[in-house]
Order: C-alpha cells, then structure tokens, then sequence
C-alpha cells in the first residue's frame, strides 16, 4: 500500500476544487498539492454547464445585490464578495489569455463559447504547477491523526490541509458528519414544472414575461416563463424552485401553480382593457389578441372560457370577467418535477453556522476546509454557482497560503 504525503490535498475534482489547488500554487511555493477525484474525468460540472459553453459568472458587479442570488448562503456570502466576485474573477481568466462575453440576460461564457476552454485552462496551470490529478480514487474514509489521512482501495494519502470540494456526494457528507459536522438534508433545487393539462402543454415552445405564484406556499415569482411539452420552465419557475426548495419538498412538489399571463398587470386593469374592447370592436374574441400575448396562447385562453367565436360586443359582464381572471389568474395543477437540462443543484450540506466564512475554514476540525456545494449554499441559475465556487477557492487559497507564510 503507497502512502504519500502532501502539504494540502483537495477531495473533488470539480470547479471549485481546481479554483483552490491553482490559486494555491500560485501564492506558494514548494508546496505540494494534490486533487483526488473519485471519478476518471474532472470537471464535469464545467463541462456541461450552459449547454456546454460553461456560463462563468454573472455580470452584477456589487456585493449586495450579487448575494441576493443565494436562497441558502445569501449572508454567508456578502463577506467573501467583498474580498473576490465577479470582477475578479473576469479579470483571473483574462490574466490568463481567456475572454469572457455578457449576454443580453446578464449570463457570462468565453468567447469561445465552449466549456473546453476553461478545463484546458485548467488542466495546463495544474500541470504548469506540478498538481497532482489523482483521477479515479474514490476516498472510503477520513482520519484526523497529527496530518489529515485519506484512504482509498488501494492508497493511504496524508496532507497538512484537506479541502473538501466534493459538490453533493452524500458519502462525502456522512465523512463530515462523522467530523462533527452537522448536514443539513439536501432536497432538489433549480428545476421544472410538470403538469398533465395537455391543453396548455400543446403550446410548447411559447415564452413571455409572467408573474407565478404558489398561494398556498405563499410563493411567488416574476420573469420569463416558458411552455414546455411537460409544463413550465423558464428563469420565473426555476427562481421559484431554488427560492421554495424546501417548501416544494415538503408538498412533495404537488400543488397549484396561478399564471397571471400579463405579468404585473392586475385584474381591475385587465378588465377595464376588455370594456374598451367591447365598445369598440365588432370582431371576434379568438381573432383579436391583446396585451401583445402570443398568438396561440391568447386562443388557449379565449378556450377556457368559450369566447373564441363570441363577438366582442356580444361579452357580458360576466364573460369578461372570467376572461380577465383567466388572463392574470389562470391556475394549473402541478403534479412533479423535471431536473432542469444537465444542471442538477441541491439545497443541503454542512450547516453554515459550522464555518468561517473568512477563511471557508471548518469551526470543528482544524486546517480542514470546505467550498462549493458540499456546503448549504446553492443560487439560483445564470452562473451563480460557479461564482461561489471561485470565491470559495480563491478565499481558502488565500488562507492556506497565509497560514504557510506564518509558519
């Protein structure tokens, strides 16, 4: 059995994993640094992310407002922003040859528009800096003697410093717990609607800006939503997931989901916008949409209601007042839940009370410290997750690399 043993080893071979074995390197020298990753390839994560263009960061330039993208780790982070987000981390790539582009929705890619820039990034400065990839070691157990010991099947590793940057690795976690960590139960977050009303996931592929509450959870959201041909998706229902992670859990995700398709827009205005309507239009009710909805969905509504071949001077009252409720108040039974493309994101992990949030170190065992999403910190999408990843890196490179320097 081999046993080698290293200043600082890192378990997870994922974004923030790499973050801290470079940035480390960089601040130090002759210091010995190992990745172990239980998998063949690292990086995976990278890999796919943002359909495979690796969406980097996000372009919200100041603390507050950037933490406020955190449903779990929104105060934990305002600190650590301080020291490194965003700016820095476009100007940690462009340092280092690569160029980052903000799209219309704020998201941030390379140029190249592929994942594969950033982990050949990567894979060159962990090579240029002699850190050690140990690809599929998969760690069975965790031993706190006078250096931190790492077993797997066949090695016994041991370090001064562990980083622990294992994402959401249940086994992982019971070794935290077993370090005096407390894990708080990790629930899904980020993902999508599902619904069996066939007649509005018939009009799959129509998006607009809408307004979406959970009364009874009393939960509620705004922005782009997007028809799917298994319910809803888009940034308004995915804000909602992240947000209402554990409360949908509980409703184990079944529930009632209210649209209003005008987005702020209130039903008092809506009916008012009707009336008007009716005075002046002889047309029919199916063939003259308003308030700029699509097409095809101001027919589904007109449906709902029987007004599509219905002149509009021929509406009652009451016909526009169902027409108006069904316009900013139209409720689906949801019942399930669909993993939003590749990116599976939990809420869960060690409990954050547990860490120093100035250093990422743990409260509860000594030169051991945690980043990324093995803690209770999770966003929601747009490239959030990848800027905890970086912060919480960079932070814990910075402190190791102090530490050595005190020495």
């Amino acid at each position: 059995m081999n046993n080698k043993n290293y200043n600082t080893i890192i378990i997870g071979g994922g974004a923030a994993g790499f973050f801290a074995a470079i940035n480390l390197a960089e601040q130090t020298s002759n210091h010995s640094i190992a990745i172990v990753e239980r998998g063949k390839d690292v990086l995976q994560k990278v890999r796919i992310s943002g359909g495979g263009r690796c969406n980097v960061t996000h372009a919200q330039f100041e603390p507050k407002p950037l933490s406020l993208n955190y449903p779990r780790g929104e105060k934990e982070l305002l600190g650590p922003f301080h020291s490194f987000m965003t700016g820095d981390t476009i100007s940690w790539f462009q340092e280092r040859g690569i160029e980052l582009k903000i799209e219309e929705d704020g998201r941030m890619f390379p140029v190249s528009n592929s994942s594969q820039t950033i982990i050949d990034c990567f894979i060159s400065l962990a090579q240029k800096h002699h850190i050690d990839i140990l690809t599929s070691n998969n760690v069975a157990s965790i031993e706190k003697k006078d250096l931190w010991e790492l077993h797997t099947k066949t090695d016994t590793f041991s370090c001064d410093n562990l980083v622990v940057t294992a994402g959401s690795s249940p086994k992982v976690w019971e070794m935290m717990r077993k370090l005096d960590h407390t894990i708080v139960n990790a629930v899904p977050s980020l993902f999508t609607f599902n619904t069996v009303d066939k007649q509005i996931t018939e009009l799959a592929g129509i998006a607009l800006e809408a307004r979406v509450d959970i009364p009874q959870l009393k939960l509620e959201s705004q922005g782009p939503l997007l028809i799917t041909h298994w319910g809803f998706s888009g940034p308004a229902i995915l804000k909602m997931s992240a947000w209402g992670a554990r409360e949908l859990h509980k409703a184990d995700y079944q529930f009632d989901l209210v649209i209003n398709w005008l987005n702020y827009l209130s039903h008092q205005e809506c009916l008012e916008s009707l009336f008007e309507r009716r005075k002046n239009s002889k047309k029919q009710v199916g063939n003259e949409w308003l308030f700029d909805l699509p097409k095809r969905l101001w027919k589904y509504v007109a449906e709902s209601v029987q007004l599509t071949e219905k002149n509009w001077a021929d509406c009652s009252n009451v016909d526009l007042q169902n027409l108006a409720t069904h316009l900013t108040a139209s409720t689906f039974a949801i019942n399930g839940k669909s993993t939003f493309k590749e990116e599976f994101v939990t809420a869960g992990g060690v409990d954050l009370k547990e860490v120093n949030f100035r250093s990422f170190a743990s409260k509860k065992q000594e030169n051991l410290y945690l980043a990324g999403e093995i803690l209770n910190i999770d966003a929601i999408t747009g490239g959030f997750n990848f800027q905890n990843a970086w912060t919480g890196g960079w932070i814990i490179a910075r402190a190791i690399s102090t530490k050595k320097r005190e020495y």
